[in-house]
């Protein structure tokens, strides 16, 4: 769907903050300190800032932004209403670099604006994948180069494969959400924990011919599985086309629009892709829904700088 830029949501203040408090409190606004909807009212007057509310039953001040990944920004609502639209419609994701020179932002207000933003993609409480007669797809992958190992009597070698590689695990639903976890290692241990807190035991479980998936999968309704070394990609309805294509994705944004991220940011990017291949275009949700869904997911959720940690090159 085409973004108009002059909607007056990215132009106009008032606007936006209207367009914001549309989102979040659809039914009425409440005090998101106690939850009170009755004694809540604007504040008006130039003695108050724009957009400020008090509530009469805790006597807690608010805006639209407390409570949300936005509280304490001094960025304006017209470049957070981009932000979270550029976000929610750029596929293959939206690096800080392009969104400094988008919103016209210092790359550091940007770059915690974008890790912001992915926080708000996570789920709060997520359902379980999968159910009666229904096929999850499990498989893993690999990001990054290879590192260097220190050896003793040999020093720091240059490792081959996929030893030094940040590993990923991401559980699909046929037709539905995807999730995706950044793990330290791949063995049946952490796919059983990963499975069995991720995916109901109804469901199918299809995956490939990794060893790792054998003793969890048992516990399954059905584990299914394709042998991708004998050049196996599909059997009847049983295959792992469609994680692969989630990654597929995944790894086009990491190397085409993000080149680098940090290990210790790698589950905030996964958050992201996770988030858009959930709410796609095939499930019925367009860029503007989908953004709508993002703005809500801010709320009841903080990131300060400090948790944010270490800036990557994205």
């Amino acid at each position: 769907m085409t973004m108009n830029l002059t909607d007056p949501i990215f132009t106009d203040e008032t606007k936006a903050r209207e367009y914001f408090e549309t989102v979040r409190w659809p039914k009425g606004r409440f005090c998101p300190h106690c939850g009170e909807a009755e004694k809540v009212y604007r504040l008006e007057g130039k003695s108050h800032r724009p957009g400020l509310f008090h509530c009469n039953s805790c006597c807690g001040s608010f805006t639209v932004t407390t409570g949300t990944v936005m509280e304490s920004s001094h960025i304006p609502l017209t470049k957070w209403a981009l932000g979270f639209r550029l976000y929610a419609a750029s596929k293959k994701g939206f690096s800080a670099h392009q969104l400094h020179r988008s919103l016209g932002v210092t790359y550091k207000s940007a770059w915690f604006m974008a890790h912001r933003i992915r926080e708000a993609m996570g789920e709060s409480d997520p359902a379980p994948l999968g159910g009666k007669d229904k096929v999850v797809e499990a498989d893993e992958t690999f990001i990054g180069k290879p590192g260097e190992v220190f050896i003793n009597g040999r020093g720091w070698v240059q490792m081959r494969g996929t030893a030094t590689k940040r590993k990923v695990i991401s559980l699909v639903e046929r037709g539905g959400a995807a999730r995706s976890f950044h793990v330290k290692e791949l063995d049946a241990k952490t796919i059983r924990k990963t499975l069995f807190e991720n995916v109901v035991l109804d469901s199918r479980l299809h995956t490939d011919e990794a060893h790792h998936y054998r003793k969890p999968g048992e516990e399954f309704a059905a584990h299914e599985r394709v042998n991708h070394s004998e050049r196996e990609f599909a059997r009847g309805d049983v295959t792992t086309n469609t994680v692969e294509g989630f990654f597929s994705i995944f790894k086009r944004g990491m190397k085409g629009v993000y080149h680098h991220c940090g290990e210790q940011h790698l589950h905030r990017y996964l958050k992201e892709f996770d988030f858009r291949y959930s709410n796609r275009a095939a499930l019925g949700v367009d860029d503007v829904l989908r953004t709508m869904r993002l703005i809500k997911g801010a709320e009841g959720k903080r990131l300060t700088y400090r948790q944010a940690g270490t800036k990557s090159a994205a």
